[in-house]
C-alpha cells in the first residue's frame, strides 16, 4: 500500500460518529492559522494509549506546528477539527486547561529557568495542578539528576538539560508527553543519552509523540510514523514500515 492510498484511508477515518469508541488519542480534520497563513491543513492520524509515533518531514513541513496546536498553544490558532485525549476534548481547551488534563510539551529550547537549581526547577513545576511523579522517583530514573540535583540548571550540558526538561514533564500529571527536536543542536554522544531516555519512556507506557528532524533514530524506538508535507498528512503507518520502505524515506524525508 502507497502513502497516498493510506492517506486516503486516513481521509474516511475523518467522518467517525460521536458514538463510536475514540482511541487514546485522536486528531480529527484540524485545520490551524498564523494569521493568514494556513499552516496545519486537514491532519488527521490516531494512536493507542502506550504507543510512540514519531511525528516527520522536512524542514517547514508542519511538524512542530501541528505539535503546538495539538499541545493548545495559542498559536497557529486551530480553527476547526478535534482532539481527543482519553475521551477529552482538547479542541475546547486552553493551554493551560490541556494541561491540567494530562498534556505536556517539551518544547525544542527546553525552557529551562535560569538562577535555579535541577531540585528547585523539579519542584516548581509541581506547584500547581495534579503532581505526577515524586522528585525521588524522578531521581531513581534519572541519577545524572541526583547527581546534579543542587547544581544551576542552565549550567549543565545539553544532553543534562533535555533530560531535565523531560523529567519536569513527568513531575506532572501525565497522560501524554510530546517531545519536539529533542536532539536538536546535540553531540552524538549525547544524542545516544537523550534516545535511552526516550526509550525508557516508552517502556514506561507514557504515550508520546515525538517531533524529530532525525527520523531514522526517531523510528527505530517508535510504533507508529506519521509524514507530513507542505501541512497535509502524506502517510500514517507503523514506524517498521518506513525504515523498510526507502522511496517513502526519499521523497519526504530525505533519507
Amino acid at each position: 500500500m502507497n502513502a497516498m492510498t493510506r492517506h486516503s484511508e486516513l481521509k474516511g477515518a475523518q467522518s467517525m460518529e460521536p458514538s463510536q469508541e475514540r482511541p487514546f488519542f485522536s486528531v480529527e480534520d484540524i485545520h490551524a492559522w498564523y494569521g493568514e497563513s494556513y499552516i496545519v491543513q486537514g491532519v488527521s492520524f490516531s494512536i493507542a494509549k502506550g504507543e510512540v509515533l514519531s511525528l516527520l518531514g522536512r524542514n517547514g513541513a508542519g511538524k512542530t506546528s501541528t505539535l503546538r496546536t495539538l499541545a493548545r498553544a495559542d498559536s497557529p490558532v486551530l480553527k476547526s477539527g478535534e482532539i481527543w485525549l482519553d475521551g477529552q476534548p482538547l479542541h475546547r481547551m486552553k493551554s493551560y486547561q490541556a494541561a491540567q488534563a494530562g498534556v505536556q510539551l517539551v518544547p525544542e529550547d527546553r525552557r529551562i529557568i535560569g538562577g535555579l537549581t535541577v531540585e528547585e526547577n523539579l519542584l516548581l513545576a509541581q506547584v500547581s495542578g495534579q503532581k505526577g511523579w515524586s522528585v525521588e522517583k524522578i531521581y531513581d530514573h534519572f541519577p545524572r539528576l541526583a547527581e546534579r540535583r543542587t547544581q544551576e540548571a542552565t549550567t549543565m550540558s545539553g544532553g543534562e538539560q533535555q533530560m531535565l526538561a523531560v523529567a519536569r514533564a513527568l513531575a506532572r500529571d501525565l497522560k501524554i508527553l510530546f517531545l519536539d527536536e529533542p536532539y536538536e543542536g546535540l553531540a552524538p554522544v549525547i544524542v545516544q543519552e537523550i534516545e535511552k531516555i526516550v526509550r525508557q519512556i516508552r517502556d514506561l507506557g507514557i504515550t508520546t509523540i515525538i517531533v524529530e528532524q532525525n527520523a531514522v533514530a526517531a523510528l527505530r524506538f517508535s510504533d507508529r510514523a506519521v509524514i507530513m508535507d507542505t501541512g497535509t498528512v502524506v502517510y500514517s503507518g507503523a514506524a517498521a514500515d518506513v525504515l523498510e520502505n526507502a522511496e517513502l524515506r526519499h521523497n519526504y524525508l530525505a533519507v
